[in-house]
This record gives C-alpha cells, sequence and structure tokens, in this order.
C-alpha cells in the first residue's frame, strides 16, 4: 500500500481536529473518510502476506508468543504459552506440550478445512491474536460506516507503525478494540474485548531472519497423523 496515500489519510483526520470541518472527512464527496484508513491497514496487512519475517510478542498475564511466516516456502508458525501450530503446504500441524508433547497433522488449509480455532479464533487459552484474527476486525470495520476512529502513530519494536482505536464495530468478534499496524504491515499490537475475552499483544522484536527452529516439530512429540491419506 503506497505510504503517500496513508500519509494523506493521517493528515486529513488531524487536519479535521484542528479545523471545525470534521463532519466532512465523514462526507463520501469529500474524498478521504476514516474507514479510508482503516482500508489502507487492512491492505497493508493483506499485502504482507509475502514477506519473510519472525515477530516475538508480549502476551496478557506475562506469556509470549511467536509469529513467523517464509513465503519460499510458503509457511506459517505460531508458537504460543503450551503450543504451536505450523502451517504449510503439506499439512497443519498443531502441538499441545505437556508432561507428553502431542502434535496433531491435518489437511492442508483450505476453504473447505479451516484452521484449528483454539489459536485461529484470536481467544482462548493461547493468549495469540493472530494477523488474520485483526485483518477480520478491520475489514468489518471498513464496511460500518458508523464506526469511530481515533488515530495516531507510534514505534513499536523499533518499527513505525500506524494505530487506530475503534469503537462499536458492527458484525465482528470485537466491537472496541485498539490496533497498531507495522508500516511492513505487521501486527504491532492489539488489545481489547475478543470474543467475550480480554486480549493483550504487543510486539517487542521484529527480524526479517526467520529461524529454522521455529518450524521444527518439539523433541520427542507424538505424531498423531488425521490427513486421511
Amino acid at each position: 500500500m503506497p505510504s503517500s496515500r496513508r500519509f494523506l489519510a493521517a493528515a486529513a483526520l488531524m487536519l479535521c481536529v484542528a479545523t471545525a470541518g470534521c463532519s466532512d472527512l465523514d462526507d463520501p464527496g469529500q474524498g478521504l473518510t476514516r474507514n479510508d484508513l482503516v482500508a489502507d491497514l487492512a491492505a497493508q496487512m493483506t499485502a504482507a502476506a509475502d514477506l519473510t519475517y519472525e515477530a516475538s510478542y508480549q502476551l496478557s498475564g506475562g506469556g509470549k508468543a511467536t509469529v513467523a511466516q517464509t513465503k519460499k516456502p510458503a509457511r506459517t508458525a505460531y508458537v504460543y504459552p503450551g503450543g504451536k501450530i505450523t502451517v504449510t503446504a503439506d499439512a497443519t500441524t498443531e502441538c499441545h506440550m505437556a508432561k507428553t508433547t502431542t502434535c496433531t497433522m491435518t489437511a492442508p488449509l483450505t476453504a473447505a478445512s479451516p484452521a484449528p480455532a483454539t489459536v485461529f479464533d484470536g481467544a482462548g487459552e493461547t493468549g495469540l491474536v493472530t494477523p488474520a484474527t485483526v485483518l477480520a476486525l478491520l475489514n468489518a470495520a471498513v464496511l460500518d460506516n458508523d464506526v469511530e476512529v481515533d488515530q495516531h502513530d507510534t514505534t513499536i519494536a523499533g518499527r513505525h507503525a500506524t494505530c487506530v482505536q475503534l469503537a462499536g464495530v458492527d458484525d465482528a468478534a470485537a466491537r472496541d478494540f485498539t490496533t497498531c499496524i507495522t508500516n511492513e504491515g505487521v501486527l504491532g499490537s492489539f488489545s481489547g474485548i475478543l470474543n467475550q475475552t480480554r486480549m493483550d499483544v504487543a510486539m517487542t522484536h521484529y527480524s526479517e531472519q526467520v529461524e529454522e527452529a521455529t518450524f521444527a516439530l518439539p523433541q520427542s512429540a507424538k505424531l498423531v497423523d488425521r490427513r486421511g491419506r
């Protein structure tokens, strides 16, 4: 997403605060709207699917998590307290780490075979909010003309990020939340009530280099193959 458009959206919002023309910002005939800024962030996150990166996150309650992905080969890993999920062209593998670690392989992701809900619904025991979950929330906000939007810029783990505080999002898992998206389109932070669970996630480290071990299955794990081959 061109940075110039995002700059113009932010500039328009700041000009609105400094003048009496806030109502004009929501008038489709005036060009930029608050929804344009949210749409830009959603487009950045969509484009980030082609990136190779590894990001570390601080979770509510002191836990830590990692989201990593590579473009070639196309694969993604989610590491969170007590578990791990890897998504590759061959399988979606979900590991539960306890006294005996078990990793269950299911069919690769397709429209008819969604990812395991334990992590991809963005709530629950994992404490991890995934980029896909935040993207879905932003897309819902874009379709809601009555959503309230406040915007500011910040720096998270050394990366510039645009933050939006959204209120009153209809037809979404979270009606009120704040999220920050880096210039690269990577999730910088999320804070809000998601599926009736308080979720707070903040990026603490970002790298364009991905450790191969991030995609490896835990040693001595019991492997269960349910791909039906």
